[in-house]
């Protein structure tokens, strides 16, 4: 099942489940985090409490989007208790890639960089199985609730920024719930707008980089999620095609499984206050800087993957 957040015609929040271009509006609730309270309450899961809220009003994706009146798929209704994170050196790379990095990682020890060293932990041992966690991943702070921009809303660069790039990823939605446990409600596809000129001058930047805007949905993915995933991410400048790159994900292109990404995310006690919600970025193998690609005003971020029905856009706006 797809859910998605929007506005309906008087601009009062709505949540629905998604059908190829159709929005069947959810009565009783109005957002994401009232549904999963609903389905705590109800002891029931998501989807399952979704379609038994399914109502007869319908909406036109299309039109949701065209006006612009999609949310992110899941916030919290105090922007200060949403938790945006993530990790970096989590995938294998694209198909045509894969070779290079591998051949990188025959190096001696010694030569390999911080970065090669930490994508080898997790080559190496980055899958827990039985309980038992693997090595840690890179992890990275995006900012709060504040940072994120609903789809079909402009990224904006700040005025202190060397550079605004794409990073096309997949990422869990949770809600703590009152246990203190994280509840995964599903996945996403979200674009972790970075800084890569400033992480280039030096990797200790990378925190600096990373506190940027960022964007996630249109559509929260209930399902289970496919082992493998291939995606697209394209930039369009002038109503034309700039840059465009397949990329890969799901479990079977990564180095960390998701289990031990979560792990390592919560097992912080600050990570798992009841309540909070985190949207939590897994990584990617694919940017348009690596290839030489600079950003401007009003270009079209794209992210799109096989599981999901609509793409993720958002537009550069330089301030």
């Amino acid at each position: 099942m797809k859910i998605i957040q929007f506005l309906n015609k008087d601009s009062e929040r709505r949540v629905g489940v998604l059908g190829q271009d159709q929005v069947t509006e959810l009565h009783s609730v109005t957002t994401t985090y009232e549904l999963f309270n609903h389905t705590a309450e109800q002891r029931s899961g998501l989807s399952k409490t979704a379609r038994q809220l399914m109502g007869d009003i319908q909406h036109s994706y299309s039109e949701l989007a065209k006006e612009q009146r999609i949310l992110v798929p899941l916030d919290h209704p105090d922007p200060y208790h949403t938790w945006i994170t993530g990790t970096g050196l989590t995938h294998m790379g694209s198909a045509e890639s894969r070779d290079a990095m591998h051949n990188k990682l025959k190096n001696k020890e010694e030569e390999l960089t911080d970065s090669m060293r930490m994508f080898k932990m997790g080559l190496e041992d980055g899958i827990m199985e039985d309980g038992e966690p693997a090595s840690q991943p890179e992890w990275f702070y995006k900012g709060n609730g504040l940072n994120a921009r609903a789809p079909e809303q402009p990224l904006q660069l700040p005025s202190f920024s060397m550079d605004g790039g794409e990073e096309p990823e997949l990422a869990g939605l949770y809600i703590i719930d009152k246990n203190g446990e994280p509840r995964r409600l599903g996945f996403s596809l979200a674009n972790d707008f970075s800084d890569h000129k400033m992480e280039q001058i030096n990797y200790l930047y990378l925190a600096h980089s990373k506190l940027r805007p960022c964007s996630y949905g249109p559509e929260l993915f209930t399902g289970e999620l496919p082992s493998h995933i291939v995606g697209t991410s394209r930039i369009i400048r002038n109503e034309k095609v700039l840059w465009e790159k397949e990329f890969l994900t799901g479990e079977d292109n990564m180095t960390h499984n998701i289990a031990n990404l979560e792990h390592h995310h919560f097992k912080y006690e600050m990570f798992r206050q009841p309540g909070d919600i985190h949207i939590h970025m897994f990584g990617t193998s694919v940017l348009s800087f690596g290839e030489g690609i600079d950003t401007k005003d009003g270009d079209l971020f794209e992210i799109e993957a096989d599981c999901f029905d609509h793409p993720l856009r958002n537009r550069l706006k330089i301030n």
